[in-house]
Order: structure tokens, then C-alpha cells, then sequence
């Protein structure tokens, strides 16, 4: 069993490389090769069996010859440009997002072995005048280029599949808190820092009132449920493979209590107030219901609270 996860120096590519080192198997067979592809070299680390690196661009179709062969069985795709930079770069986000997403899938039609591909879509598919709650069978009405990317990236996933050239799976992934390391271009990104940096004894601002909902998983969830769509048969992903990500709707208000209730009243103190004019046309439409029932039916799993987010951040990843 060859896997290749394309955005493997990214953070949840290499926490999805280090639970698969642990776990030494996927789909019921043993792992034999393990290679993190990304723009830059990726770290590796220890495992049962050889972890290579691989640097690629995804919107060059011969780097994608590259590093996808015949022996490749499950390809995870992570790599994106994210919100606020598809928002302010057009182009890029297309090149990578759509033109990207079409190279990793021709190279598997191309060589017509039909491997697992896991995609990470996104929540930002949703929005517009469409009906809450948002359920999978909603329609996709994005209000940013990012979520736009990613909707075209979901049909052209569920296409491949319908035509046998992919086993493709796609999920649409929840704002992903609390993310360790430097805050990236995430519109989104003050979801993490807001925690991240107040529990390192560092302030962080927050744009949004202690009332505004969004829906969260902790990235330790989140890479237990790309293994788990991984290792879903076809058959049960009937005749749409792409679905939401479970996650739950908290308020900020609700998410900073649960950091006091685990780490005390000091890291909220940390916390500056203040709108931020160029973020506001994109949170505008986030106020979010979503319904994962898919995903959860078929097995896929949420956080039981906030307060766990908080304490995997603690026991994962806190920089002291």
C-alpha cells in the first residue's frame, strides 16, 4: 500500500502522515511507502516503514506525473490555496484550486488504476440566499473565489469517480481549531490564534463579536476522519462522494469560556476586541447551521465540546 499526501508539510498533512506511521496499515493493508509531497521539502519522521518527500506543483501537470505512479494506491489531496488569498489573488487560487485539482485527477485517469482520493473540500461551498440549515443536499452557492475553487473541485472529484477513474471521496472540511504553528491566510485564521497564542502566554486579536457562530472540528478529529473516509467503500458513498465534515456550531463567546473552564481566566485576558474592515465581507456570510448527516452516518465523528479542542491543543502541539 503506497500513499501520497499532496500538502504533506502542511499541518494536517503531517499529522495525517504521523497517524498513518502509528497506525502502520490502511484499508486493511500494511503501509509500504508513505510520500508527503508539497511545494517544499516536507519534515519527516520516524515510522515502520519508508517515508519519502516529494516537492511538486500541483498546477504543473508533469510534477504531478511525477510524483503520482501506478504503484500509488490512496492519494490524500490537502494542498489549497486558502480564503483570504484565493480572495485577494484570482488567479493563484484558480491555477491551484481548480487547475491543480484537474491535474492530480487526469494523471489518475492517464494511468487508469483507479486510486482512493481523498479531498479536502470546504464549508465555503455554502452561503448565498440558499436555506439554512445547510445539509448535503443543499445547493452549493459560494460566496468567495475560495469556495468557488472548492465547489468546482467537488464536481469534477464526483465526476472522475462516476466515470471509474478515481475512487474519489470529498469532505468538506469545518474551520480547523485550534491549528498549531504561525496563523496562514485563512480568513478564518483568528479562529486558531485566539487560542493558539493566548495559551502561549502571547495576545491575539478577535474581529468578531463573543455572539458570531462558526463550525469548528480540532485537528485531531479531523485527521481521524480523513483516515476513516479513506477506508469508506464506494458503495456507501452512494451516487454524491462528497459531503460535510462533521463538526460542531459554537459562538466565540462559547469557545473562549471553554478555554477558561480548562486553562483559567489568564489566556482570555490575552484577548484584544477590535473589527477588522478587510475580513468583514467574507465572515459576513458565515453565520452557519450545518447538518453532517452523511458523514456521521457513516461513521465520521465530531468533538464532544470545545474543552476537548482545548486539551488536545494542550497535549498535541502547545509551543511552552
Amino acid at each position: 500500500m503506497k500513499v501520497l499526501i499532496i500538502g504533506g508539510g502542511g499541518v494536517v498533512g503531517q499529522k495525517l502522515g504521523k497517524a498513518l506511521a502509528a497506525r502502520g496499515e490502511l484499508r486493511g493493508a500494511p503501509i509500504s511507502r508513505l510520500v508527503l509531497a508539497d511545494m517544499a521539502e516536507a519534515p519527516v519522521f520516524d515510522a515502520p516503514f519508508p517515508v519519502e518527500t516529494a516537492t511538486c506543483d500541483i498546477s504543473d501537470p508533469a510534477s504531478m506525473e511525477r510524483v503520482i505512479d501506478a504503484d500509488t494506491d490512496v492519494i490524500f489531496l490537502l494542498a489549497a490555496v486558502v480564503s483570504a488569498q484565493a480572495e485577494e489573488d484570482f488567479d493563484l487560487g484558480y491555477r491551484i484550486n481548480v487547475d491543480g485539482t484537474k491535474n492530480v485527477l487526469e494523471r489518475c485517469r492517464a494511468l487508469g488504476t483507479k486510486p482512493v482520493v481523498v479531498f479536502t473540500s470546504s464549508i465555503a461551498v455554502f452561503g448565498g440566499e440558499v436555506p439554512q440549515p445547510f445539509t448535503d443536499h443543499s445547493a452549493l452557492n459560494p460566496q468567495i473565489s475560495y469556495g468557488a475553487q472548492k465547489a468546482i473541485g467537488e464536481i469534477l472529484l464526483n465526476d472522475y469517480s462516476r466515470r471509474g477513474f478515481v475512487d474519489g471521496r470529498g469532505f468538506r472540511l469545518p474551520t480547523i481549531s485550534i491549528r498549531p504553528g504561525k496563523p496562514n491566510r485563512a480568513a478564518s485564521g483568528f479562529m486558531s490564534s485566539i487560542f493558539r497564542e493566548p495559551l502561549q502566554g502571547q495576545s491575539a486579536n478577535c474581529p468578531v463579536d463573543r455572539d458570531f457562530p462558526h463550525f469548528y472540528l480540532s485537528p485531531r478529529k479531523c485527521v481521524e476522519n480523513l483516515i476513516k473516509g479513506a477506508e469508506l467503500e464506494q458503495a456507501a458513498l452512494g451516487k454524491c462522494p462528497s459531503m460535510t465534515m462533521p463538526g460542531r456550531v459554537w459562538t466565540i463567546g462559547q469557545m473562549v469560556d471553554a478555554m477558561t473552564a480548562v486553562a483559567g481566566p489568564e489566556p482570555a485576558s490575552r484577548i484584544t476586541w477590535e473589527p477588522q474592515p478587510e475580513l468583514a465581507a467574507i465572515l459576513e456570510g458565515w453565520r452557519m447551521d450545518i447538518r453532517p448527516e452523511k458523514a456521521l452516518q457513516l461513521g465520521l465523528e465530531a468533538d464532544e465540546s470545545f474543552e476537548d479542542n482545548i486539551r488536545y491543543f494542550l497535549e498535541d502541539d502547545i509551543q511552552r
